[in-house]
C-alpha cells in the first residue's frame, strides 16, 4: 500500500474515497501540512496502490494502515475513506487521537428507519454501468460529486484530469467498494467512539446528507459537526475552510 508522507508536526493520516487516490488531495494537502505530519494514502487497487490485490474490506484496511502509520495519530476520511477512519476508531482507538469525518455517514443506501441517504438504484446503476463503460460510469461519479459545487463544470474538468494521473483503478477494487457501501451499517456502533470526533458535511452534497452527519455527531460522546456550503468534496471547492476546521478541531484534541 502507498502512503506519501509530507510536513512536520503531529501525525495525520488521509484517506481517499472511491474511486481516488491520494493526490484527489491536492488543494488541501500543503495546508495540511503546514502543521501536521500527512500520510497520504493510495488504498489497495487505487492510484500508486493499484497492484495491491488485497480483497476490498474497510475494516481490513484500516488495520493495515494502523500498522503502517504512528499511533495516535487524527484520522481524516473522506466518503469511502471516512468508513475506513471510522473503522480504525472503533477497532484500534490507540492508533487514532481524534477522528475527521468528511461527507461519510455511517450508512450509504437509504432503508426504512434511514431516510438520509442515497436510494439503493443509484448505487446499483453505477454497478451495472462499471460494466459497460467503467471510465464514463466514474466521470459521471465525479459530476455528481460536484453537483452543488461553485463553478463544477471547471472543477469537473481539473478532477478528469486528475483522478486517472496516477494510471486507472482496478475494476474489481471499484465494483467491490460500492458492494461494501452497500453493506455497511455502523450506525449502532457510533456510541463506541472514545475520541473525539468533527464531521464536515458538503449543505449541498447529493451523495451523503448533512442530517445524516449531525445526527452522526450526535450519537457520539466527543461528537463535533460543522456544514460548509459545498458539494461532495469540501477540501476542493473550499480548502482552506476544511484545514481551518481540521486545524482548529485538532487542538482541541488531548496529545496522547
Amino acid at each position: 500500500m502507498h502512503i506519501e508522507t509530507v510536513g512536520t508536526g503531529p501525525d495525520l493520516v488521509l484517506i481517499h474515497g472511491w474511486a481516488m487516490h491520494g493526490g484527489i488531495f491536492a488543494p488541501l494537502t500543503p495546508l495540511l501540512a503546514g502543521h501536521f505530519r500527512v500520510h497520504v494514502v493510495d488504498l489497495p487497487g487505487h492510484g500508486f496502490s493499484h497492484d495491491d490485490d488485497a480483497p476490498v474490506d474497510a475494516r481490513a484496511w484500516a488495520a493495515r494502515i494502523a500498522d503502517a502509520t504512528p499511533r495516535g495519530a487524527i484520522w481524516v476520511g473522506w466518503s469511502m475513506g471516512g468508513l475506513v477512519a471510522l473503522h480504525a476508531a472503533l477497532d484500534a482507538p490507540d492508533h487514532v487521537r481524534g477522528l475527521v469525518e468528511i461527507a461519510n455517514s455511517p450508512r450509504f443506501v437509504a432503508a426504512a428507519d434511514w431516510p438520509h441517504a442515497m436510494a439503493p438504484k443509484v448505487l446499483e446503476g453505477f454497478e451495472a454501468g462499471l460494466e459497460h463503460n467503467y471510465r464514463a460510469t466514474v466521470e459521471g461519479f465525479l459530476a455528481l460529486e460536484l453537483i452543488g459545487s461553485p463553478h463544477p463544470q471547471s472543477m469537473l474538468r481539473d478532477l478528469k484530469a486528475r483522478v486517472f494521473e496516477r494510471g486507472e483503478p482496478s475494476l474489481r477494487v471499484l465494483v467491490e467498494g460500492l458492494r461494501v457501501l452497500e453493506a455497511t451499517d455502523l450506525r449502532a456502533r457510533l456510541a463506541e467512539l472514545a475520541m473525539p470526533n468533527l464531521w464536515i458535511a458538503g449543505h449541498r452534497d447529493r451523495l451523503i446528507h448533512a442530517a445524516a452527519m449531525r445526527w452522526a455527531a450526535q450519537q457520539t460522546t466527543h461528537g463535533e459537526f460543522i456544514e460548509i456550503d459545498s458539494g461532495h468534496a469540501p477540501f476542493l471547492s473550499h480548502p482552506r475552510e476544511v484545514a481551518d476546521a481540521i486545524v482548529e478541531f485538532a487542538g482541541r484534541v488531548p496529545r496522547a
